[in-house]
């Protein structure tokens, strides 16, 4: 039996409606994600699945004794009161089978796992902790299904690195919206999309939707195309005059309203955001050098130490590091807005930046859309060209009637929108980009990826998304804890693969989270084997697999770039499955001979 049904619902708001006659369900255990463009009503279905919100036709069934517990996109600003008090007022009242005694062992339990402090004040906690509380609160009520709109906006990659292990761990049926692609991977057993007011079941992986939606739209514009050329001959037929018998011209003209009333009822599909940006004089070829540079807090707290690096033109620089860590102290460190406390930061000539922030403080909530743009002119000069700002901000997906509303009333995805539109208003030459990627939807996030790609200038991006990191930068400083910042070659793949390897060279390797979670206590440790020498065959084995698992990552990462090229799937997507298959197959004969180079060299190193 279906946990959620959705039987002919529909909801509007005055326009076309974002539900039209939707028919859709969730069984048991699943973990759906669904998709859709930003205003293409996805937060409005997740209301209506958890009761918020009433259809204007149609009906929602929920399974008899079902619960459904809603993790919102954002923090409650008026929510206070200690950790505990908050996640123990998730608990439902239908919980009487349990013992009081036993609720208390599953809230410490729970809080455990989440790795919260009850006693800690909410208020005092960063985003990342904040969001673990209301999850935490959630999973309080013991839900059936858990809603979740958006669950990594801000959060670092170690917390979504938590959230992922953490979801697939507690085996709770989800239903979750994402701009995160590799989340979306990760978790998703089903993928849904919400387009035009209907939802498409793809029961298939991510990079199979992709492919499947781009040969469903592209079969879509060929049917409309040979529909308005129809139309339009019949238009002809009718203004030329009817010389035809009676009953075979009525059959047409019938056949023409049609025609009419069908065009009239169809739906464009959501364009795609038009970005440019606006030339500017190129930068000298050194942007920045940065020569033994440190930086600490009059407390005495070092956030950079010893920090040694150059960024020339053209460079798209990465920072990773988890929240706190000081990303945007040492972006201000890197543009001379802030002094190191040591070392040298110098300069090159004819730096045009432009800055995108994160909590999008450049837009003036009380003026209109079109005013954040144009500073209540009419015309704005964007790439050197006048243009109208209405007519600029349609680029953007913006609606005439939506570009004179207060900005105040715009989602998360819009604003992020308005906030690109201002900032390619002016030339630059250095983009400086603040989490970016957040509340964007994945079609404006591939538009993104593809215009700093193309950028002649240099970026500096801070974001916690791991695939636009991959897609986009060609280096990455990493905080690594103690004020020591590393510089790597590439993006987070990149930077994973080569702390592997580094580990792997130094017999230093650090164990995951899980690994440490699965040690066991020294008085419940089985007893260690006794020392041995290797024979001569293992000790061969051993010197021949780091060579070999040097050609197993390599093969990985030439299969991995073969998927990554759009001209694979036009010139070679019959070859996609046999590649996957490669790949998976890959992977685990690489996890094969790592764990067995542990082994021996575990063997080894007592003997």
């Amino acid at each position: 039996m279906a946990l959620l049904s959705l039987l002919d619902l529909s909801h509007a708001f005055g326009g076309p409606p974002v539900l039209d006659h939707v028919n859709f369900q969730v069984d048991a255990g699943e973990r759906v994600c669904l998709l859709g463009r930003n205003g293409a009503g996805k937060s409005t279905l997740m209301k209506l699945i958890a009761g918020e919100v009433l259809p204007d036709t149609g009906q929602v069934f929920r399974q008899p004794g079902a619960h459904f517990a809603r993790l919102v996109q954002e923090i409650p600003p008026d929510l206070t009161g200690k950790v505990h008090d908050l996640v123990a007022a998730g608990l439902r009242s239908a919980d009487q089978h349990e013992e009081e005694w036993e609720r208390d062992v599953r809230l410490e339990d729970l809080m455990a796992q989440t790795g919260l402090d009850p006693q800690a004040e909410f208020a005092s906690l960063s985003g990342g902790l904040k969001r673990r509380v209301l999850l935490a609160r959630a999973l309080a009520s013991q839900p059936d299904l858990l809603l979740l709109d958006e669950p990594t906006n801000h959060l670092d990659l170690a917390a979504i690195l938590w959230l992922e292990e953490f979801l697939l761990a507690q085996k709770v049926g989800l239903f979750f919206v994402t701009h995160d692609r590799v989340f979306l991977k990760r978790l998703a057993t089903r993928i849904v999309e919400l387009d035009r007011g209907l939802i498409t079941n793809w029961d298939c992986d991510y990079d199979t939707f992709v492919l499947r939606r781009q040969d469903r739209l592209e079969a879509e514009e060929r049917t409309q195309a040979l529909a308005d050329k129809k139309l339009a001959q019949e238009e002809e037929w009718i203004r030329r005059g009817v010389r035809a018998q009676r009953s075979r011209a009525t059959a047409r003209i019938n056949q023409l309203h049609a025609l009419r009333a069908e065009r009239r009822a169809r739906r464009e599909k959501i364009g795609n955001v038009t970005l440019r940006l606006g030339d500017a004089t190129p930068s000298g070829v050194k942007v920045v050098d940065v020569e033994d540079m440190s930086f600490a807090y009059p407390d005495g707290r070092v956030l950079v130490r010893n920090l040694t690096t150059t960024i020339t033109r053209g460079d798209k620089i990465g920072l990773i590091g988890p929240n706190g860590a000081g990303k945007t102290t040492l972006i201000k460190l890197l543009l001379g807005q802030l002094a190191p406390t040591a070392g040298t930061i110098s300069h090159g000539t004819n730096l045009e930046v432009v800055y995108y922030d994160q909590l999008r403080a450049q837009i003036d909530d009380n003026r209109s859309v079109a005013d954040n743009i144009a500073n209540g002119n009419t015309h704005v000069t964007v790439a050197g060209r006048t243009r109208h700002v209405i007519s600029y901000l349609q680029d953007f997906l913006f609606a005439p009637d939506r570009a004179r509303t207060p900005a105040r009333v715009l989602s998360g995805g819009e604003r992020n929108r308005l906030l690109l539109a201002r900032l390619f208003t002016k030339p630059a030459n250095v983009l400086v980009l603040d989490e970016p990627t957040n509340d964007l939807d994945i079609e404006t996030l591939d538009l993104l990826e593809d215009l700093l790609v193309e950028f002649p200038g240099t970026v500096l991006i801070v974001s916690h998304d791991r695939e636009f990191l991959d897609e986009v930068v060609t280096s990455s400083l990493v905080f690594e804890g103690d004020g020591k910042i590393g510089d790597y070659v590439g993006g987070y793949s990149d930077w994973l693969a080569d702390k592997k390897k580094q580990a792997v060279g130094s017999n230093a390797l650090t164990p995951t989270r899980s690994e440490r979670l699965e040690v066991k206590p020294p008085h419940l440790q089985e007893p260690s084997p006794k020392p041995r020498r290797l024979s001569g065959k293992e000790q061969r084995e051993l010197d021949a697999l780091p060579a070999r698992i040097e050609r197993l990552e390599s093969e990985q990462a030439q299969l991995t770039a073969q998927l990554a090229d759009p001209a694979f799937y036009k010139n070679e997507g019959t070859k996609f499955a046999t590649v996957k298959l490669r790949l998976d197959a890959l992977e685990a004969e690489h996890a094969t001979a790592f764990a067995r180079w542990e082994q021996l060299e575990g063997a080894r190193a007592k003997g």
